[in-house]
């Protein structure tokens, strides 16, 4: 995605998948607000460190600086969603912002009390499974963008629960089932 030129706007983020102006790809909207909530909600569980994969539209980094956390660091890959993070985050002393591919500055990073994954367009996304408890602090609560619309994981987590979410999301192209299973895994 990080070639993709973007529009954003404050209720979502498309691109233009081909010549035709008419094919739009949505990468999130604001209808999540209430889903990026409760992910803030489990990663900010003990107001520690917490890492966030993807700054999208800034939702649930929002939602995270209202917990007050020790330190918040977000990564973050495309050139104009690190412009848009980086404004967010003037004057937020706790925040880190890394510009960079997640698996590519992977040992720089550290432990963290929560982990919220939510990239797109990542050709890397099967790969959190085997790195998220690298990641975890005893105690740590992970969860991720649950695009799958059932309690079902794609990183191979074990013993992860799910609160059922009733959503009602207006068109579009990433997200289309009326129940949202928000995940957590506790380390």
């Amino acid at each position: 995605m990080k070639q993709h030129n973007l529009t954003i706007t404050d209720s979502q983020i498309t691109f233009n998948t081909t010549d035709d102006p008419n094919t739009i790809q949505q990468v999130m909207m604001d209808w999540e607000d209430d889903l990026m909530k409760a992910h803030a909600d489990i990663v900010c569980h003990n107001q520690g460190d917490v890492l966030e994969f993807g700054f999208g539209l800034g939702i649930s980094a929002t939602y995270i600086q209202a917990h007050n956390p020790n330190s918040h660091t977000i990564i973050e890959t495309h050139p104009q969603i690190i412009e848009k993070a980086k404004l967010w985050a003037q004057g937020k002393s706790n925040v880190t912002i890394i510009e960079d591919d997640w698996i590519e500055c992977f040992d720089q990073l550290g432990t963290y009390d929560g982990v919220f994954f939510d990239t797109y367009g990542d050709d890397n996304y099967l790969q959190f499974g085997k790195k998220a408890p690298l990641l975890a602090k005893s105690g740590a609560h992970v969860t991720w963008w649950n695009a799958l619309s059932e309690a079902d994981n794609v990183y191979g987590f074990d013993n992860v629960t799910y609160t059922k979410y009733d959503v009602d999301p207006p068109q579009n192209n990433y997200f289309m089932a009326n129940e949202y299973y928000l995940p957590v895994k506790v380390y």
